[in-house]
C-alpha cells in the first residue's frame, strides 16, 4: 500500500498499520528554501503563480517522506475572487481592502464569475497531480463560512471578532444572506478542486470557538453540512474545527467524513464521542516542533499509542507548522510515525 492509498483508506475508516502523515501548513517559514523564494516573490504572487505554488507544496515532500501534499493557496483567495482583496499588514496578521458595511455591500459580492478568478488554482492541482502522480495523495482545502465572514465583516484580522458576531446577532436575516452566498461560491470552488484531482479537501473553520453553542449551528454548521451534501458524494471531506472539547456531542451530525482537532482535545476522548465512522485528524501540539527531537518521539509515540488500533486516525499537527519549527523536529517526527507499528 503505497501512501496515497494509506491516507484514503483511512478515510474510510479501513487503515491498518501506521497512521498516514502530513503536516498543516507545510510550507513555511521554517524551510530555508521557502525563505528564498520569499526573497524574490510576494506571498500573493507565489499564490497566483501556479509553477510557485507548486514549487512550494512540493518542498516537504522533497525533504521529509509524507504521505500527502497540501496545495498553497490561502482561504481569503475566496473573498478576493468575490470581489474583497485582502493584503498583509505591516504589523502583522490581514487586512481586507474594506470592511462589509451594510446589506448593500453584500449584494455587490460576485458569487457567479468568482470560481473562474480562481483558475490559477485549479492549474497549480493539475500541475502538482503530474508531479506527484499516484503515489501521494493531494489535498485541497478553503475557509469555512463563518471564518471566511469573520474576515470579510471585520475587515480583516481582529480580537474576537466583534463586529461579525455583532451582526450575526442582531442582523440574522443579511447575515445568512452572505453566509448563503459565500457557500454557493465554495460549493463550485470545491466541486472544482474535486475535478482536479484531490483526494480530500479540508475546511478550515479556524475561529469556530467564537459561535455560542446556541449559534453554533445556525453560524457555522448548518452551512458547513450544505457545501458537504453538495460536494461529500465527489470528494472525501475534513472539518477542521477549532472548537471547544467540552461541545464535541454537537459535531456528531455533521456530513462530513472527518474531524481535525487542535491539541487542546485528548484525541482519544473524541473517539468516545464521535461517531465511529469520522476518520480523526491530529493532534500534536505545534510547540513541540520547537523543542527538541527526543521530545518530538516522545510526544508522538505517547499519541501513536493513545490511538493504537484506530483505522480511522491521520496524524497531524493541531495546528499549522510555525515560523520557529525545527528541520530536526520535523525529521524526528516522520521518523518516528514512520517506524510506528
Amino acid at each position: 500500500m503505497n501512501s496515497r492509498e494509506k491516507f484514503i483508506s483511512s478515510l474510510h475508516n479501513k487503515n491498518h498499520g501506521r497512521p498516514p502523515l502530513w503536516v498543516m501548513r507545510q510550507a513555511g517559514r521554517y524551510l530555508p528554501e521557502y525563505r528564498k523564494l520569499r526573497e524574490k516573490y510576494t506571498f500573493l504572487e507565489m499564490v497566483k503563480t501556479p509553477e510557485l505554488a507548486v514549487e512550494v507544496s512540493l518542498q516537504p515532500l522533497k525533504r521529509f517522506e509524507l504521505d500527502a501534499s497540501i496545495i498553497f493557496s490561502d482561504i481569503l483567495v475566496v473573498p478576493e475572487a468575490m470581489g474583497q482583496p485582502y493584503y498583509f499588514r505591516d504589523q502583522g496578521g490581514i487586512g481586507m481592502e474594506f470592511k462589509l458595511e451594510t446589506e448593500n455591500c453584500i449584494n455587490k459580492l460576485d458569487a457567479d464569475n468568482s470560481v473562474d478568478k480562481l483558475s490559477y488554482v485549479k492549474d497549480a492541482l493539475l500541475l502538482l497531480r503530474k508531479q506527484i502522480g499516484d503515489s501521494k495523495a493531494m489535498l485541497g482545502f478553503c475557509g469555512s463560512p463563518w471564518t471566511l465572514a469573520c474576515y470579510m465583516i471585520d475587515g480583516g484580522s481582529s480580537p474576537d471578532f466583534p463586529r461579525t458576531v455583532n451582526w450575526a446577532k442582531t442582523s440574522p436575516n443579511s447575515f445568512a444572506k452572505l453566509m448563503e452566498k459565500i457557500s454557493s461560491v465554495l460549493v463550485n470552488y470545491l466541486n472544482m478542486q474535486a475535478s482536479s484531482g484531490v483526494d480530500a479537501i479540508q475546511i478550515f473553520d479556524s475561529w469556530n470557538a467564537l459561535c455560542p453553542d446556541k449559534y453554533l449551528n445556525e453560524w457555522s454548521l448548518y452551512w458547513i453540512n450544505q457545501i458537504s451534501l453538495e460536494v461529500s458524494n465527489k470528494v472525501p471531506i475534513i472539518l477542521y474545527a477549532k472548537t471547544p472539547s467540552g461541545r464535541l456531542h454537537l459535531f456528531s451530525n455533521c456530513k462530513v467524513s472527518g474531524i481535525s482537532l487542535d491539541h487542546k482535545t485528548k484525541l482519544s476522548d473524541a473517539r468516545k464521542i464521535l461517531p465511529s465512522s469520522f476518520t480523526l485528524q491530529g493532534n500534536l501540539n505545534p510547540n513541540v516542533m520547537e523543542t527538541s527531537p527526543d521530545n518530538v518521539e516522545h510526544k508522538t509515540l505517547k499519541l501513536l499509542n493513545e490511538m493504537r488500533g484506530d483505522s480511522g486516525h491521520i496524524l497531524n499537527l493541531g495546528h499549522g507548522i510555525r515560523p520557529n519549527a525545527k528541520i530536526e523536529c520535523m525529521e524526528a517526527l516522520v521518523k518516528t510515525t514512520r517506524e510506528f507499528t
